[in-house]
């Protein structure tokens, strides 16, 4: 794949980069080993200056950033601006917590005597250099997530962003440098996939995480896995949003549109699968897709657009299959289920509801990266979490009940990484973010997601005898 920047609202080739020579690479490598060298020795008070300081940059380059990360990759401005400033944010958070949260751990006294130590503790450790691999869907916020923490930690980074956000890649090195952080503490490599294997396997690179397809978190776990090197992964998602009897249908039915468009609809976490309760099934369907017929599709450079193209003619292409195959089945589509009339550059996509879905469509089964829902009609509870639980992905789930015993049941029983009631799945630096089955393992965030790059180091102290 060609490592250039191509506006999906117009099919342009906007900016195009050669892939760095191994020559190049080697250097960054050997750049970020010497750096961690350093950088390790650092304490929290100076790392979270710099990460501070990145955060203020951040703030002042967020309309350009923003615009940057529209052109690439589709997504509405005013979300691509709301982005930088999540990603500002971030920062901050963990510059004020990582102190606490890799605070050392002390042993209850009666465990410490009972091991024979005369005192004990748990102390994180820096693991070393990171690579982290990176999807186009949040340019800035996937990267962000996996830095802000890991710097705070002490390690340094290697950034293989996808090929199609160049240019927010690129800025992503600059701004950490202009920030103050040491040489080669963040560093991006615009190398394609075929370079990635080389980077893992290179004794300097101690960790990875990525972000993105199953095809590519199955790579990259064999290779580390074939390296006995730690991976986090976070991978794709198929998330239920159960509307169940009691619920509020007005604001989960205003809520669910949202919860499936945004981000283009290009979002692991974006609601796709709405299970409804039959009590409550046409009031919430009428509504939601009224909502959905109602969205303006268009320039995603202008504020008032709600929904831009996807980032690719590939990814189009997939989700008009998955569309049509459903179609051919038995689906009916509510509203859209074709390409939008005026918009004959670039990759849009109308907002789609699909009713009528059945195991047997490839939609029932696989994730729809793009602004297509799929309804369900179900009998009570019991029937609901069944088909929420049924597909690879758990990565998180949405429901709307206003019965605590509905409540204590989906968090017992749902498969998945989050359970988000009453409204719609959100991530926050507080909060640990990842899923389970095929949507992988680790966590990001929270104090969970700084630790996963750490070295859970035990220290013990053997009791001394006394002098008498």
């Amino acid at each position: 794949m060609a490592i250039a920047t191509v506006n999906p609202a117009t099919g342009e080739t906007l900016k195009s980069f050669g892939a760095m020579e191994p020559e190049e690479v080697e250097r960054r490598l050997a750049t970020a080993e010497a750096a961690f060298d350093a950088y390790r020795m650092t304490g929290f008070e100076q790392r979270a200056r710099l990460v501070v300081r990145a955060a203020d940059l951040l703030d002042g380059d967020r309309d350009d950033i923003a615009r940057t990360m529209t052109l690439e990759m589709g997504k509405p401005v005013a979300a691509a601006r709301a982005e930088a400033a999540k990603c500002a944010k971030a920062l901050r958070w963990y510059a004020e917590h990582a102190p606490r949260l890799l605070a050392d751990e002390e042993p209850s006294p009666g465990d410490v005597r009972d091991s024979g130590a005369d005192r004990a503790r748990v102390h994180y450790r820096p693991l070393g250099v990171v690579l982290a691999v990176m999807p186009w869907n949040f340019p800035l916020w996937q990267v962000v997530r996996f830095a802000a923490p890991a710097l705070m930690a002490g390690n340094v980074a290697l950034l293989k962003h996808a090929s199609n956000v160049p240019q927010t890649a690129l800025y992503l090195e600059e701004l950490f440098r202009r920030a103050g952080f040491p040489d080669g503490c963040f560093q991006t490599l615009l190398i394609g996939s075929d370079g990635v294997e080389r980077v893992l396997r290179d004794r300097r690179v101690a960790a990875a995480t990525l972000t993105g397809s199953e095809p590519a978190g199955r790579s990259v776990a064999a290779i580390c896995g074939d390296e006995i090197k730690k991976t986090v992964l976070e991978l794709g998602g198929s998330d239920p949003y159960l509307v169940l009897a009691s619920a509020d249908v007005g604001r989960a039915a205003r809520t669910a549109v949202t919860a499936r468009v945004q981000n283009n609809g290009q979002s692991c976490i974006a609601a796709k699968r709405f299970i409804v309760h039959t009590d409550v099934y046409d009031a919430f369907t009428e509504q939601f897709t009224a909502g959905m017929r109602e969205l303006k599709v268009g320039d995603p450079l202008l504020d008032e657009t709600d929904v831009g193209p996807l980032a690719s003619e590939q990814g189009r292409a997939d989700l008009e299959e998955l569309v049509e195959d459903a179609v051919r089945k038995g689906a009916t589509a509510l509203c859209g289920g074709s390409r939008p009339d005026g918009l004959d550059r670039g990759w849009f996509y109308s907002p789609t509801v699909l009713a009528g879905i059945t195991a047997d469509m490839r939609i029932h089964r696989e994730e729809t990266f793009g602004p297509v829902a799929t309804l369900y009609r179900v009998r009570n509870a019991d029937e609901a979490v069944s088909v929420a639980n049924d597909t690879p992905f758990g990565l998180s789930s949405n429901v709307w009940t206003r019965d605590p015993a509905e409540v204590d049941r989906c968090v017992r029983d749902l498969q998945a990484g989050g359970v988000f009631f009453n409204g719609m799945t959100a991530s926050h630096p507080a909060f640990p973010f990842g899923g389970v089955k095929r949507s992988g393992y680790g966590r990001e965030l929270s104090g969970h997601g700084i630790r996963e790059f750490c070295n859970v180091t035990t220290v013990w102290h053997g009791a001394q005898p006394s002098d008498d």
